[in-house]
């Protein structure tokens, strides 16, 4: 591969929480020592970082390519930034065999930007039967997760986190009191009153979480949490990392950045799962985050159709589209002075990676040549029919926002360059 030089980069470190103007050169995939090269990138002062490891992405193949496919979901992560797309298993028949696994690899090559994916922790998400966790890791899963169908039989969760550990395999909860939180679609409060809408208390969260970390500390278990979102689930979470268990924490980038008051008259591209949150626990959750209490950012990338979301904000499917516009979204952070963007890359790229034992996430000597290349201030107006992904469902339809990704590479081929770029 050919050498290349970004020069007179601001270059985002996160591994050593700093930030410094300054030269970086790549050869064979690799970051590499100074040295002469065969071309050159004038940054010109713009910022330089490790690529984005977004966990938690859907794509619908199979059974679902008309919502999103492997090859959208890369173009949309590349102009995005994001170098690497953790994918969820919960498709049309769900990833849960190895069978499953290797078929959705094999569909994965025709991405730009490097695809793992996670496997379901029960047959068909069910709850009620064991994955073949032992040959899915073998066949190549970072992490289990049956998504946002809970296991309500805590006996089965045991068993299946108990096995988990015997191999060492990271398990992905989804905390959520499946009895509170049936049949809501919002946060309860005034706002779902006025609405007449069904509500679910923020206590679900917590109770979801409580349950889930007793079966962690009785059983030794990886953990990550995929998305805290609510102030009273904080105290739970560092309780146990207090006691010294084996526990992360990801939000999703939407409860960072938007409220329940966002729904406003019925917008059902702000139906999520879980449902936004009042802007206290908004803040709670950035601050949160900002003290490393929150380890992970994700979009939560979840595709869904037009018919799926124009409909009543009851029966409209939940779920926004995000790697495109994660970044952007993040920068408001920046921008509001919440979090400073070392801070920021750690959440978003370094994190990640380490969590799922993954190479990247760093600006170090050797590592993959994953980097995004962006302007942290430039303004724009997000037109959601510029963006990648076959479904077009996002919440920041219209929004003002700032922060553009210039230039991507992925071992150190550039797959998306701003210029004559379309979104």
């Amino acid at each position: 591969m050919t050498s290349i030089l970004f020069t007179d980069a601001r270059l985002i470190d996160p591994v050593s929480g700093a930030e410094r103007r300054g030269d970086l050169r790549i050869e064979n995939g690799r970051i590499t020592p100074d040295g002469p090269a065969a071309h050159v990138v004038d940054c010109r002062g713009k910022c330089l970082a490790p690529g984005i490891v977004d966990v938690g992405v859907k794509v619908g193949e199979p059974g679902e390519r008309h919502k999103e496919s492997f090859r959208t979901a890369g173009r949309a992560a590349a102009a995005g930034g994001v170098t690497t797309i953790v994918c969820r298993p919960d498709t049309l028949p769900v990833i849960d065999s190895p069978e499953m696994l290797e078929q959705a690899r094999a569909r994965a090559t025709v991405a730009p930007v490097r695809v793992r994916h996670m496997a379901s922790l029960t047959r068909a998400r069910a709850g009620a039967e064991m994955s073949e966790i032992g040959f899915l890791l073998d066949a190549g899963a970072v992490a289990f997760t049956d998504g946002v169908h809970v296991t309500q039989d805590t006996k089965i969760l045991s068993r299946c986190l108990t096995y988990a550990r015997s191999l060492g395999a990271l398990v992905i909860g989804h905390p959520q009191d499946p009895g509170l939180s049936a049949g809501a679609c919002i946060t309860s409060g005034k706002f779902a009153s006025l609405r007449g809408l069904p509500g679910v208390s923020p206590l679900a969260e917590r109770m979801g979480l409580e349950r889930d970390l007793a079966l962690v500390e009785a059983t030794g278990v990886r953990y990550h949490a995929d998305q805290i979102t609510t102030a009273a689930a904080l105290l739970a979470l560092a309780r146990a990392r207090a006691a010294g268990l084996d526990v992360t924490a990801g939000t999703s980038i939407h409860h960072l950045t938007l409220n329940v008051l966002d729904v406003a008259d019925y917008r059902t591209f702000f139906k999520l799962t879980p449902p936004l949150r009042t802007e206290e626990d908004r803040l709670a959750i950035v601050e949160a985050l900002a003290a490393g209490e929150i380890d992970i950012i994700s979009s939560m990338h979840t595709p869904q159709d037009e018919e799926s979301k124009r409909l009543p904000f009851e029966e409209a499917a939940p779920g926004a589209v995000g790697l495109q516009t994660l970044l952007p979204a993040a920068m408001r952070l920046v921008h509001a002075g919440h979090i400073d963007l070392p801070t920021l890359w750690r959440a978003l790229s370094m994190n990640p990676a380490r969590r799922l034992g993954l190479e990247g996430g760093t600006l170090e000597v050797g590592a993959p040549a994953d980097l995004v290349l962006f302007d942290p201030d430039a303004p724009f107006v997000l037109d959601r029919f510029k963006l990648h992904s076959k479904s077009k469902n996002t919440p920041f339809d219209g929004a003002r926002m700032e922060g553009r990704v210039i230039g991507t590479w992925v071992g150190g081929i550039q797959v998306f360059d701003r210029e004559g770029a379309d979104a």
